[in-house]
């Protein structure tokens, strides 16, 4: 009996133990519990520490963020104002530039309209009066008795200027090798006797064959040649006396075009009338 006594009483220690564990169990487990409960209502409440270390943290880098996209919108800002008026001052600066061009192109055209003039000038007075309007020779035939007195017409417009209607088309070359032409030809035909005074006869000028070209310009644009040449198209000009030049087309006016030297840029105005007698030939050149 006594070894029955004592099997019992470990059997009873054993279960005790395990009530034991079970119920430490069950504490814990319910001691997590309501942990996690009071921290969910301290989070709803917003009086949780993590939760609140959490947010000062986010709110450090929304703050950050913000003053970076302060700092990035200012320095935008500037760059554009600095651009702005860089922009303002090349557009001021070329407007300058081009109208010291368009003044200066204005005054060359003048001056050599005023050369021109005064060649023409010189020609006329070279040689002779044959531009000079002379007066036209009417026979007036006797008036009948029963005739009316004419009456003299005030509605007649005296003769317009003949040197305002001249289209001077020549160069200041092409004058002199015209005048020297002319001062060749101008011989007299018959020997000057003695007794004859002396007597000049007029000379007349040789007609020297010469080839045509077609040339006119239409829209900015020139035809010559069969060929079509517009603005900053690169050619080569060729002269009378052999001559090539490089060139650029800078302009295309109504009756001319400008070119300008690819040497020493200079400008140069080419009348149609030149390219149509042949004073002047252009051929295309590469741009290169």
């Amino acid at each position: 009996y006594i070894i029955d006594t004592e099997d019992a009483s470990e059997t009873d220690l054993a279960k005790h133990d395990e009530n034991d564990c079970v119920e430490i169990k069950e504490q814990m487990y319910q001691d997590k519990l309501a942990s996690l409960k009071r921290q969910l209502q301290q989070l709803q409440e917003g009086t949780l520490q993590e939760y609140q270390k959490r947010m000062k943290k986010l709110d450090q880098q929304y703050k950050e963020r913000l003053r970076s996209a302060d700092l990035f919108l200012q320095l935008e800002t500037e760059q554009v104002e600095r651009n702005y008026i860089k922009e303002k001052k090349a557009a001021v600066k070329e407007f300058d530039d081009k109208k010291v061009e368009l003044k200066e192109n204005l005054i060359a055209e003048l001056e050599e309209k005023k050369k021109m003039i005064e060649n023409e000038k010189l020609t006329m007075e070279l040689t002779g009066d044959s531009m000079e309007m002379k007066p036209i020779m009417t026979r007036k035939l006797r008036r009948r008795p029963n005739d009316p007195v004419p009456i003299p017409d005030k509605r007649r417009k005296p003769p317009p200027d003949i040197l305002k209607l001249l289209n001077y088309l020549l160069t200041d070359e092409q004058i002199m090798e015209d005048l020297r032409t002319l001062n060749k030809l101008k011989s007299p035909k018959r020997p000057v006797s003695p007794s004859s005074p002396v007597e000049h006869l007029p000379s007349t000028p040789v007609d020297v064959p010469s080839q045509r070209y077609e040339a006119r310009i239409e829209e900015g644009k020139l035809y010559y040649d069969k060929r079509w040449y517009h603005k900053s198209q690169a050619i080569y000009l060729e002269s009378k006396e052999n001559t090539k030049i490089s060139c650029v087309i800078s302009s295309v006016g109504t009756n001319e075009i400008w070119v300008r030297k690819t040497s020493d840029s200079t400008k140069m105005r080419i009348y149609l009338g030149q390219l149509q007698r042949g004073a002047f030939i252009i051929r295309r050149r590469s741009a290169a």
